[in-house]
């Protein structure tokens, strides 16, 4: 795991620092799966609607590919529709493979990235752009924040 996260530090996020290892052992395990996939789609392209490493992502597209890829669990296509899968978490109490929502237009939950640990997650910004790290403290996300959910693979609800 700790390779993953420093080969994402190494490919698309130079201002990105890996989480020590203290940080990723909090980490269930059943979340690493989905952090290797989510850490292998950094640096694809932004594309409305898609889901695949070979099409481009949106928002919702590279966490429902995600999990599916790593769990075969199939998650409600939409970033609202996600948002009511799993367990409500704090943001404080945030551990990586948590889900984060965002209201990103004027719209409760139209947004989602994965939490990474040491205060980031990864994302899908939008047209144009592509799948990065972003930290969840900024100005900008943090006003933004709708909640948090975390899933596992043994008590998500799907």
């Amino acid at each position: 795991m700790r390779q993953l996260l420093l080969l994402c530090g190494w490919l698309a996020c130079a201002a990105w620092v890996p989480p020590a290892p203290a940080s990723i052992s909090t980490a269930p395990s059943s979340a690493e799966g989905p952090l290797a996939h989510l850490l292998h789609a950094l640096g694809t392209q932004y594309r409305y609607g898609g889901s695949s490493l070979k099409t481009g992502f949106d928002c919702s597209g590279l966490i429902a590919h995600v999990f599916e890829q790593s769990w075969g669990i199939a998650l409600p296509r939409t970033a609202a529709g996600q948002s009511r899968v799993g367990k409500p978490v704090k943001r404080r109490d945030l551990i990586p493979g948590d889900l984060v929502f965002y209201n990103t237009r004027n719209q409760p939950y139209s947004h989602v990235g994965m939490y990474i640990g040491n205060g980031r997650f990864v994302h899908a910004p939008k047209p144009g752009a592509r799948v990065r790290v972003e930290r969840v403290d900024t100005s900008y996300w943090r006003a933004r924040f709708n909640g948090a959910r975390r899933l596992d693979i043994d008590n998500s609800s799907h």
